[in-house]
């Protein structure tokens, strides 16, 4: 079979599906702008980034350019005999927009990321932003290129129930909630595991470390009240050492202001001693697998928005994870079952629950041990993508192997507190 893959700067989230189908005899084309990792195998088309509008041009107007220029390579690829049999893409940028227009008659799947709501979301979440029309305007155009997207597409994927709840209730049906996984045998515990900070002290697990990982250190994911919760824990606590790895950029949301980033304000706002806190950058991710491994207590916040891979990660590792109880996290996370959740503003409860961490290692190892069940029972990449092949074989009307699972065409369950070890997810 032959698949395309479509996305702004791929493979990403296609990265392990496109390994496991290059692996299974498949051609897989790559259509984008940008390559963020390398796969072997994988056959690379790009198309030129739309030349920037003016500031006052609407949001999906390089959108929809995107999605012409993916058009016109599908119709390429058409017209030279290597029609793909199936397409999957990412709607957020444009890219899935003219697929149907290009090859009426090939299935179509794209991928639901996030739906921007002006209620319930990241947008308000932050107690003093203020709503206005423009803004409530701005959202509504971001997500007209999606809505016309799934408009005419066969199906949409989620990988969460709480993503894929942020969708219109109209499209909700033809949306399927399910993880492209996470690799849980790379990502396990390690009781010998080391980590090297940048000024060459090895720490190991056992020792008092608190863990903090992000792409980017922002508020979307919580860095600021992570630095509050770190300074009250490195007063009460003279043991304890804060690692922290992510990149001084943004990623989600706003900047710090002016010059500054989010680390240096942080730091100038907190007082914290530059010698009990390690920033580590953007590392490899080998790296933050060992972080992950020796870390005593993992701290995981986020506005309600996309779920990171890292949580997941950490989780198969094994770590005692400290996290924010907003809807995406709490889709994971059970409260003294497989981690412990704190109000997202709350700093005070936050330091309170790493504290009990680091004061009682011990007494984690029931969360250790149910966290790693949790991504191993539910995320497994090697399942999720051999569901998803199925699935796509199914969708282009392809008969698979005998015994091929089908994907779950509903919500999966909550998992409870008997079940972490139990059902898939």
């Amino acid at each position: 079979m032959h698949i395309a893959l479509v996305h702004r700067q791929g493979p990403g989230q296609f990265v392990h599906l496109a390994r496991r189908l290059i692996g299974e005899g498949w051609t897989v084309t790559l259509i984008c702008e940008t390559v963020d990792r390398p796969v072997p195998g994988l056959r690379v088309l790009r198309y030129a980034q739309p030349e920037p509008g003016t500031k006052s041009a609407p949001k999906p107007v390089p959108y929809i350019e995107a999605g012409r220029r993916v058009a016109a390579i599908l119709d390429r690829l058409n017209r030279s005999g290597r029609k793909p049999d199936i397409v999957l893409g990412h709607i957020g940028w444009g890219g899935m927009m003219f697929v149907k227009d290009a090859l009426p008659d090939t299935p179509a799947a794209g991928f639901c990321e996030y739906y921007f709501q002006p209620k319930g979301g990241d947008v308000g979440f932050e107690p003093t932003e203020k709503e206005t029309l423009e803004h409530r305007q701005t959202l509504r155009l971001r997500n007209t290129v999606q809505l016309a997207t799934l408009d005419q597409i066969d199906c949409g994927i989620s990988p969460t129930r709480w993503q894929k709840s942020r969708y219109p209730a109209a499209y909700q049906k033809k949306i399927l909630a399910h993880h492209e996984g996470i690799d849980t045998r790379r990502a396990h515990p390690d009781r010998l595991a080391s980590f090297r900070l940048p000024d060459g002290t090895l720490i190991a697990a056992g020792d008092p470390v608190v863990t903090f990982a992000a792409r980017d250190l922002e508020p979307y994911r919580g860095f600021p009240q992570f630095m509050k919760a770190a300074a009250r824990v490195a007063e009460r606590n003279p043991s304890a050492h804060f690692v922290v790895a992510g990149g001084n950029g943004v990623s989600y949301g706003r900047s710090a202001g002016g010059d500054s980033t989010w680390r240096d304000k942080m730091m100038r706002e907190t007082g914290l001693d530059p010698a009990r806190i390690h920033f580590t950058g953007q590392i490899p991710h080998r790296d933050l697998i060992n972080l992950f491994q020796v870390s005593a207590a993992h701290v995981y916040l986020t506005y309600p928005f996309v779920l990171s891979w890292s949580l997941l990660e950490a989780m198969a590792c094994g770590a005692p994870i400290v996290a924010s109880a907003t809807a995406p996290v709490q889709e994971v996370i059970r409260d003294g079952v497989n981690g412990r959740l704190a109000d997202f503003w709350n700093e005070e409860q936050l330091a309170m629950q790493i504290e009990e961490m680091l004061k009682n290692p011990e007494a984690q190892q029931p969360l250790r041990v149910a966290a790693r069940k949790t991504a191993v029972a539910h995320y497994e990449v090697t399942d999720c993508t051999w569901q998803l092949q199925a699935f796509l074989q199914k969708l282009a009307g392809r008969s698979g192997r005998s015994g091929m699972a089908k994907m779950p065409s509903a919500p999966m369950p909550r998992p409870t507190g008997a079940a972490v070890s139990g059902h898939r997810a």
